[in-house]
């Protein structure tokens, strides 16, 4: 399977990401379930008048390709005319070759949050560079490509949403495409392969006997849960974060740092410091997604009545200071 890659608004940080691919090297891995690149940016060889021939003749037919994956967001600015950004040396929009080649590919990938939903690029207030995703403006079905684009394949943009993405991610998604082929019945309402996006990064949380005990962290270092105060949305965030570990262990939550739901639509401009919990009458406004209010406000005050000491001790530090007590044989 041939995978034709090219970057647009963005930092280049999914590329880096997967970079880090584990447990196997990226390029071992990839070469042993037959896929490989016809171009890449920052990995392939050709540059120059070289990687626009690779291009041209991909747009045109001429080279085949399977998977087109596009890294950042799409900039349609100034007026519509993507001339904001250029394909270096062709004097045309990224914008345009992006269409032309989404037309000739069986499967599209937006690989990253940027190029699903438009991201950081398209957050900016006014959204001057006109940045959009590939099928999606923000959560509003649509983007570059529009919202009944299908690929060769019949299916609609593949939204590898993340940022960065795991580089798992990006792995699993490339080799379901080549060995089993990728239907629109494998991916989430938005777009997400159900492979990541099934479950929720609160899932495998190594504060979880904190969340349920709604023992909560009050500032950074401590260790217990970090939604009520310190605004961790990993009951809201579709991915799996916490039993997929990134670089052979660790995650947002492990690393102390609360989930920011970087793989749902508009999790860059929330409205609030990312550290933070908003709350009405003292109740979190982001609740679990699949929770009434009125069952976690009572199920919140149940758990509180019952925290053990050890655990409600050890939440507000930055390390267990309480250890689970050994109960005796034949207790």
């Amino acid at each position: 399977m041939k995978v034709l890659w090219l970057q647009s608004g963005g930092c280049g940080g999914c590329t880096q990401s997967l970079l880090c691919h584990e447990p196997r090297p990226l390029f071992d891995e990839l070469r042993d379930a037959g896929i490989e690149f016809v171009w890449h940016p920052a990995l392939s060889l050709e540059s120059g008048d070289e990687a626009l021939a690779v291009l041209t003749d991909c747009a045109e037919g001429r080279r085949a390709f399977d998977v087109l994956c596009i890294e950042g967001a799409m900039l349609r600015g100034p007026n519509g005319t993507g001339r904001f950004h250029l394909m270096a040396g062709s004097g045309r929009p990224l914008t345009e070759w992006v269409e032309r080649l989404a037309a000739r590919a069986r499967y599209v990938l937006a690989v990253g949050s940027c190029t699903a939903y438009g991201g950081f690029s398209a957050s900016t207030p006014g959204n001057p560079l006109e940045a959009c995703g590939l099928q999606y403006d923000t959560d509003t079905p649509g983007g570059l490509l529009g919202k009944t684009f299908r690929s060769a394949a019949g299916v609609p943009v593949v939204n590898i949403a993340g940022c960065p993405v795991h580089p798992g991610w990006v792995v699993d998604t490339l080799e379901k495409a080549a060995i089993d082929g990728l239907f629109a019945t494998d991916l989430d309402e938005l777009g997400r392969p159900l492979l990541y996006a099934e479950q929720l990064v609160h899932h495998g949380c190594p504060r979880n006997e904190f969340y349920e005990f709604k023992a909560s962290a009050t500032k950074h270092s401590d260790i217990g849960c970090l939604m009520e105060n310190l605004g961790c949305k990993g009951t809201q965030a579709h991915a799996d974060c916490n039993t997929r570990p990134w670089n052979g262990g660790g995650s947002c939550l492990k690393g102390g740092f609360a989930c920011i739901a970087c793989t749902e639509p508009g999790f860059e401009a929330p409205g609030h410091a990312f550290q933070q919990t908003p709350k009405v009458a003292g109740i979190p406004i982001g609740l679990p997604t699949d929770m009434p209010k009125a069952w976690f406000v009572a199920l919140a005050a149940l758990s509180k009545s019952a925290t053990p000491k050890r655990v409600r001790d050890n939440a507000v530090e930055d390390h267990t200071v309480i250890r689970p007590s050994v109960r005796k044989a034949g207790k």
